[in-house]
């Protein structure tokens, strides 16, 4: 069985694969860049809803409450004092709530590159692949 040639020298090969790590490097890169700043556009998108929704929901927030206030006053007869406490603990207890689930969505994990990550690791799998000794092998056969 013969192993069939290679005209190629040493310096050429070691040459192209630079030239080619050096293009992979580069591809991985853009599409690590084009990935973030897809990610972040779309943060960008999401706060100025969240504003949006925040310039509209406050006054009317405010305008329930004062309701939720006068409704136990006139309902139950309570003091205005105990109905504007139990409207403002009730109220105090939702936005607590919802900070921490907000917050727990903004971790810094949520915005990484993930399909870059996957893409770099198959990359260094398919490059161990090749230059391990079986490979060659394998060619050869």
């Amino acid at each position: 069985m013969s192993v069939p040639s290679n005209s190629r020298s040493v310096p050429d090969i070691v040459s192209d694969l630079f030239s080619q790590l050096a293009t992979l490097m580069r591809k991985e890169t853009q599409l690590a860049r084009a990935e973030v700043s897809e990610n972040m556009a779309a943060v960008g998108r999401g706060l100025g809803m969240i504003v949006g929704a925040a310039v509209l929901l406050i006054p009317a927030l405010v305008i329930l409450l004062q309701a939720g206030v006068a409704a136990l006053i006139q309902g139950y007869g309570l003091a205005s004092y105990w109905s504007a406490l139990i409207v403002g603990g009730a109220t105090l207890i939702v936005g607590v709530v919802l900070a921490w689930i907000g917050s727990s969505r903004l971790k810094a994990e949520n915005f990484m590159p993930k399909r870059t990550v996957h893409q770099l690791q198959m990359d260094a799998s398919v490059a161990k692949q090749q230059m391990s000794p079986d490979h060659d092998l394998r060619r050869a056969a």
